[in-house]
């Protein structure tokens, strides 16, 4: 049992690292087309103390410009360590810190702006993410998320829950088939704005952290 344990972390770490080297590459075609801009004009609303929630290779980093500092949180140690070269040539403080989006280690009310980009697909517990997400997150502060989700269109939601366990398995736990708007209504988060792209698979998100509302 100890050598398939042993065999099955090797693994594991040999994945992360690759998946954590060869993210870019593959994202890149998308990111020149579309998502660079997207990101942009999102970061653009990221002001004051930022909190970004797995930040991934950093592709965020050099894109934030009115931010008065940036803390990262990101679950891979591999991911953190491809970060650091755009950590380096940032606008903006950045400070990277190594942890998982279930339990933020930050005090109540901490951020003013909230970012997560292309995340809540692979969070294993969503629910507490969202709700450590609210916690840290000022009363009435904004939460910027950029998601692919499970898209409306009833062939294309199903094609997406059936390639979902093969997608997990070579894509670091993604779920194609996340239904990230429910859950942020299900979280009594305020949506104030909305934009879709790729016939909805693709959102970009404004939400207000209303206190007021909580998960049921």
């Amino acid at each position: 049992m100890m050598l398939v344990l042993n065999r099955f972390r090797i693994w594991s770490g040999e994945y992360g690292r690759s998946f954590a080297k060869w993210y870019d590459f593959f994202m890149s075609p998308l990111e020149k087309r579309k998502f660079s801009v997207v990101r942009r004009k999102l970061l653009n609303n990221a002001t004051g103390n930022v909190l970004e929630i797995g930040s991934g290779t950093g592709i965020n980093f050099p894109l934030y410009s009115v931010a008065a500092k940036v803390t990262a949180i990101e679950p891979s140690e591999h991911m953190i360590d491809r970060s650091r070269d755009k950590q380096s040539v940032a606008k903006v403080p950045i400070e990277v810190v190594h942890g998982g989006a279930e339990k933020l280690p930050f005090s109540d009310n901490q951020f003013d702006t909230v970012v997560a980009t292309l995340v809540f697909c692979t969070i294993p517990n969503v629910d507490l993410a969202m709700e450590e997400m609210k916690r840290v997150c000022k009363p009435g502060g904004r939460i910027l998320l950029f998601e692919h989700v499970k898209m409306e269109n009833p062939f294309l939601s199903k094609l997406q829950d059936v390639l979902t366990p093969f997608w997990k398995k070579i894509c670091d736990g993604c779920r194609l088939n996340r239904d990230t708007i429910s859950l942020l209504h299900e979280h009594g988060l305020k949506i104030t704005s909305l934009q879709t792209f790729y016939r909805g698979l693709f959102i970009v998100v404004e939400v207000r952290n209303d206190r007021s509302n909580t998960f049921a």
